[in-house]
C-alpha cells in the first residue's frame, strides 16, 4: 500500500518531471527542426544523426534539472550516479531513435509532407522514450534511500 506522502510525493514528481519535459521537448523537438532547416534530409542515417544531437542536447537539461529539482532528495550527483543516468540516457536514446525512424518509415506511406511526418514521428519518440526514462531515472538512477527525517 503506498502511503498518503509517497503518493503526493510522486504525484509531484511527476509534475515537476513532466514541466521538464516540456523544456526537453521543445529543446529535442526545436534542434531537430533547426536542423532539418539548415539541412534538409531524408537520409535515415542523418536523421538518426540529428535526431542523436538533438536527444543529447535535451538529456543533458533533462539531468541537471531532474537532478536539482525532480529528484533532488535522492540525488547524490556523484560519479556513479551520472553512470547510471548515462547508461538510462543511452537505453532511452535507443528507444528514441528506433521510434523515430520506424515512424518516419510507417508514415512514409502516407501522402503526408516530409516535414510533418518527421515531426509526428519524433513526437512519438519523445513521449515514448520520455516515460521510460522516468521509470529509469526514478527506480534506478536517483535510487538512494532517504532517511524518514528527510
Amino acid at each position: 500500500m503506498i502511503r498518503k506522502s509517497n503518493k503526493k510525493e510522486t504525484t509531484f514528481q511527476v509534475a515537476q518531471f513532466s514541466a521538464i519535459g516540456v523544456m526537453n521537448a521543445l529543446i529535442d523537438i526545436g534542434t531537430l527542426n533547426l536542423l532539418l532547416f539548415f539541412w534538409y534530409t531524408d537520409n535515415n542515417e542523418i536523421l538518426l544523426l540529428f535526431n542523436t544531437i538533438a536527444y543529447t542536447l535535451a538529456v543533458t537539461n533533462s539531468y541537471l534539472f531532474n537532478a536539482n529539482l525532480t529528484f533532488r532528495k535522492k540525488a547524490s550527483k556523484n560519479k556513479k550516479e551520472l553512470i547510471f543516468f548515462c547508461i538510462q540516457a543511452i537505453v532511452s536514446l535507443g528507444i528514441s531513435n528506433l521510434v523515430f525512424i520506424g515512424g518516419v518509415a510507417l508514415l512514409g506511406f502516407f501522402s503526408i509532407p516530409i516535414f510533418v511526418q518527421n515531426n509526428i514521428a519524433k513526437g512519438a519518440a519523445m513521449f515514448l522514450s520520455s516515460t521510460a526514462s522516468f521509470f529509469f531515472m526514478r527506480y534506478f538512477v536517483f535510487r538512494r534511500n532517504v532517511s524518514k527525517a528527510d
